[in-house]
C-alpha cells in the first residue's frame, strides 16, 4: 500500500547524511514527500540520495553547513517553497563542565541552536499556511547532563522552538520540538562505554532506541495529522526523562 501523508510537499532535512538523518529522510521520501536531505559529508550524502532514487523516491542532496548564513541562502535560493524543515543536524561537545574550552562551547550552539535558527530565518518565507518545523532536541535538553556545552544548547533550542512556535503561529506554520533518548547512531559511537552503561540503566525499557522509532514521529509532526500539535515537546527516550532520577532509587531497591 503505497503511503503519501506527505504527497505534494518539499521537505528539507538537516544532518542528513547518516544516522537519525538519513532515517528522516528515508521515512518522509516513502510518504511522498520531495526531500531535499543536506549535511556536510557530501560522499555519504549524496550516496544516500542516489540510493533512494534508485527505489523511486523523490530525494537530492545539498551541501549545507547549518552555521553557515550563506549556505542557508543559496540553499533557499534554490527553492520555490518548502513545506517542511528539519533542523537534524547537531554535534556533540562532551567536556565537562571545568573542561570546556571557549571555541568547543561556540561551535555547539552554532550547530545545535543558530543552525536552526538561520534555518527557521532562511525558510519560512518560502513556507505556506500549513507548514511544519521540527527541531530535534535531546533529553540532555530536560535534564542536567555532564556535557555542558551539549546540555545548554538543546535547552537553549526548546527556547527559540517556543519563539517559533508562538511568532508562526499567525502565518499557519507550527513548530514543535522532538527530544530523543539513547539511540543507536554514529553521533552515539564514540560514546564512553561508560556513559551508554550507565544511561541504558536509567532507561526504564532498558535499551537503546533504533532511528527507524524516531522517523515516524517526524513524519507525524510533518503532516495534516498533527495540525494542531505546536509548541509541543515529545520525547522518544523510552521512559528516560521520565522518572527524574527515581529509576537510581528503584535500583538500588531491586537489588537490596
Amino acid at each position: 500500500m503505497s503511503r503519501t501523508r506527505l504527497a505534494g510537499r518539499t521537505v528539507v532535512v538537516t544532518g542528513a547524511a547518516q544516522g537519525q538523518g538519513a532515517a528522516e529522510v528515508t521515512a518522509a521520501a516513502l510518504e511522498g514527500a520531495t526531500v531535499v536531505a543536506t549535511d556536510v559529508l557530501d560522499e555519504a550524502g549524496e550516496k544516500l540520495a542516489a540510493s533512494l532514487r534508485a527505489d523511486g523516491l523523490d530525494v537530492t542532496y545539498r551541501h549545507l553547513d547549518v552555521s553557515s548564513e550563506e549556505d542557508w541562502a543559496d540553499l533557499a535560493a534554490g527553492l520555490d517553497v518548502v513545506h517542511g524543515l528539519v533542523n537534524n543536524a547537531g554535534i556533540p561537545m562532551r567536556a565537562r563542565l571545568g573542561d570546556v574550552q571557549l571555541a568547543d562551547w561556540n561551535r555547539a550552539f552554532a550547530v545545535n541552536t543558530t543552525g536552526a535558527l538561520l534555518g527557521i530565518q532562511a525558510l519560512t518565507p518560502l513556507m505556506p499556511a500549513g507548514s511544519s518545523i521540527v527541531n530535534v532536541g535531546s533529553v540532555a535538553g530536560l535534564t542536567a547532563h555532564h556535557a555542558v556545552a551539549y546540555t545548554t544548547s538543546k535547552w537553549a533550542l526548546r527556547g527559540l522552538s517556543k519563539v517559533a512556535a508562538l511568532e508562526l503561529a499567525p502565518r499557519g506554520i507550527r513548530t514543535n520540538v522532538i527530544h530523543p533518548g539513547y539511540i543507536e547512531t554514529p553521533l552515539m559511537a564514540s560514546a564512553n562505554p561508560v556513559f551508554v552503561q550507565a544511561h541504558l540503566s536509567l532507561t526504564p525499557q532498558g535499551r537503546a532506541g533504533t532511528v527507524d522509532e524516531v522517523a515516524p514521529l517526524v513524519v507525524y509532526l510533518l503532516s495534516d495529522e498533527a495540525s494542531y500539535v505546536n509548541g509541543a515537546e515529545i520525547t522518544v527516550d523510552g521512559g528516560y526523562a521520565a522518572h527524574g532520577g527515581v529509576k537510581a532509587i528503584t535500583n538500588a531497591l531491586d537489588a537490596s
